[in-house]
């Protein structure tokens, strides 16, 4: 049986639920796109590597979205979890410290594959100001406040060294901006903009960490 009543408004969602439904989103897409209509929560618990139940019970936390005897149909389930994380709410961002990340994030397809449009680009660093990356020409940090009050963006990526990376921060915060994705290495805490913080070399730790122990395995 794949769908269980529950009212989601019973029980708060857990931070493990909300970081799984991007992996989820991400392989119902490469379904979508391949032309697969329906799917059991068996089939999808194969792909992603984990339990069928584990699947049943994080969708159950919005209502379900299964059918018994059907499974789930793939571009509903597609459209229900785009909806939950807010593909369609059309928010906008806007880059903050111009260097080797920054513009590798700006010419990615991260923000249009997950319906963020990224709309400015800013720096300090006079041989940047001025000029044009993607489309965009990268402004100087010191229309910041003047262009946040008249556009609006939703989102600040954040990717200034990590000397300013605090004062910056609270600019963006004082400025109104709601959300910031941090590349800086420094955890950040707002006051009043969620922040969600990103550790790239975490996860290479993680990685590190699985090479030694497989490693170590293979000896026994």
């Amino acid at each position: 049986m794949e769908k269980e009543n529950k009212d989601p408004r019973e029980k708060t969602i857990s931070t493990a639920v909300i970081n799984r439904l991007p992996r989820y989103y991400r392989y119902l897409a490469d379904l979508k796109d391949a032309g697969v209509e329906r799917i059991s929560s068996s089939e999808l618990a194969e792909m992603l590597g984990i339990t069928a139940s584990q699947i049943r019970q994080d969708f159950n936390c919005f209502g379900g979205f299964g059918q018994q005897g059907y499974g789930y149909s793939v571009p509903r389930l597609y459209e229900h979890i785009a909806s939950i994380l807010g593909v369609n709410e059309g928010y906008r961002a806007v880059i903050v410290g111009t260097g080797n990340l920054g513009r590798a994030l700006a010419s990615s397809p991260v923000f249009r594959k997950r319906g963020v449009t990224l709309e400015a680009l800013f720096d300090v660093s006079p041989s940047l100001v001025g000029q044009t990356f993607c489309g965009f020409s990268i402004l100087g940090m010191e229309e910041f406040e003047d262009y946040v009050a008249e556009h609006r963006p939703d989102i600040a990526v954040l990717t200034v060294p990590r000397a300013v990376t605090r004062e910056v921060a609270e600019r963006i915060d004082r400025a109104g901006i709601r959300g910031v994705w941090n590349f800086t290495n420094i955890e950040l805490h707002l006051a009043h903009a969620t922040v969600q913080n990103i550790h790239l070399g975490d996860t290479l730790m993680t990685l590190c960490y699985d090479l030694r122990e497989k490693s170590g395995r293979a000896g026994e």
